[in-house]
């Protein structure tokens, strides 16, 4: 190592250690916890000069996944899952059989046209 050389390289001479209060301004927070329906507690800072209705009334728990809330004593419900959905479970919701009969027979009637295979109906 040279003579007056530093012991980290790229550092600069004076340089304090890192998070020195008088680096920077640091704005007023507030923290606000949360609960799941666990007992779990989280804990979200808000700017203090952010207004009420803008802090969130839930937020997902990241140790649970289950929604969290501002009152421990009544943490949110978990919500009921609607199963999975197929594509033909949307399809179903939105035709009824008459009409998928009719669908089917219409596209069975092109493919057979373009085929050549059409028969007189």
């Amino acid at each position: 190592m040279a003579a007056g050389g530093s012991a980290i390289r790229g550092s600069r001479v004076g340089a304090g250690p890192m998070g020195e209060q008088d680096h920077g301004f640091h704005a007023d927070r507030v923290a606000v916890s949360y609960w799941d329906i666990l007992g779990n507690e989280t804990v979200r800072h808000f700017s203090a000069s952010l207004p009420d209705e803008e802090i969130p009334e839930t937020i997902d728990s990241p140790s649970s996944g289950l929604p969290a809330g501002r009152d421990r004593a009544n943490p949110p419900e978990v919500a009921k899952l609607e199963p999975y959905k197929t594509h033909l479970a949307y399809v179903k919701e939105r035709r009824t059989e008459e009409e998928a009969e009719a669908l089917l027979d219409e596209a069975l009637q092109q493919l057979r046209a373009r085929r050549g295979t059409a028969t007189a109906s």
